[in-house]
């Protein structure tokens, strides 16, 4: 697939003969970046994907956009906003809404990426922000969505924060690409997102996370840059050395002199 971007076809014939790779990015840069870097997936906010030059920035990479199910609505709303992705380049969806949902978007051949294990919209079942699939019995929920994932049509899910033992066996039962987030080395796909890769994140570290690059620091950096140039300019300002004779517009002295002519013959 050096040349163009992966289909549906493509990602599943990978599952168990190599480790894919996941993004999130938030913006036509990071999406551009992940493009260039070889990243096989990204998650990508549905604005972004819209966007005229988002396919330019990321031609070959599998996009995937998604949205919390309060912010798209009951299954019918969700259907319709993957019609309005896939008609911009989607080349799956992103589903955290019900298995209903998912049932009716595979139903109209749009590839569904599902989510088990820790779901942030949902966090409140299953204990809040931490890991899932400690117990026998909720690893056993786990293994249960991924079944009613396949049933409702689904190729993938996202696997988030659940024991790589649990994760491993999952994946091994399922022939759904398991996208893992702090999910260990068991799943399909390895999924991060660029905020920690680049070291921007200013909230909660995830333990699975990994900063690659600072990009906190380079940016203080640049705003200091920033006030600096900002400084000297009213320094030259104040000082008579902006602006100098090349930033003038200069005119003819006897354009100059008719001009003022002509002001004091009106005043």
């Amino acid at each position: 697939m050096p040349n163009q971007r992966p289909t549906v076809a493509d990602i599943r014939a990978l599952k168990g003969k190599r480790q894919l790779t996941m993004m999130r990015t938030e913006s036509i840069e990071e999406a551009e970046a992940a493009n260039r870097a070889g990243i096989d997936m990204i998650s990508v906010p549905p604005d972004i994907l819209m966007r005229p030059d988002f396919r330019e920035a990321a031609p070959k990479v599998f996009a995937v956009p998604g949205l919390d199910f309060f912010d798209v609505g009951p299954p019918e709303d969700f259907v319709r906003w993957a019609f309005k992705m896939y008609k911009h380049t989607a080349d799956a969806v992103y589903c955290s809404a019900s298995y209903e949902a998912v049932r009716q978007t595979a139903a109209e051949n749009i590839p569904v990426i599902g989510h088990t294990g820790l779901i942030p919209s949902r966090a409140t079942w299953t204990g809040g922000f931490k890991a899932v699939g400690k117990t026998l019995e909720s690893a056993l929920w786990i293994m249960d969505s991924v079944r009613k994932y396949e049933e409702a049509g689904a190729f993938g899910a996202e696997i988030e924060v659940v024991p790589d033992a649990i994760a491993a066996e999952i994946c091994k039962r399922t022939p759904l690409i398991m996208i893992g987030m702090g999910a260990g080395l068991g799943a399909d796909c390895q999924y991060l997102f660029a905020t920690d890769v680049l070291g921007t994140n200013t909230g909660h570290v995830p333990r699975h996370s990994k900063q690659y690059r600072n990009f906190k620091a380079e940016y203080a950096r640049l705003q200091e840059e920033r006030v600096l140039a900002f400084s000297e300019f009213v320094t030259d300002v104040q000082t008579g050395h902006y602006p100098e004779e090349k930033h003038i517009v200069r005119s003819d002295p006897a354009v100059v002199e008719a001009f003022k002519a002509a002001l004091d013959k009106k005043a």
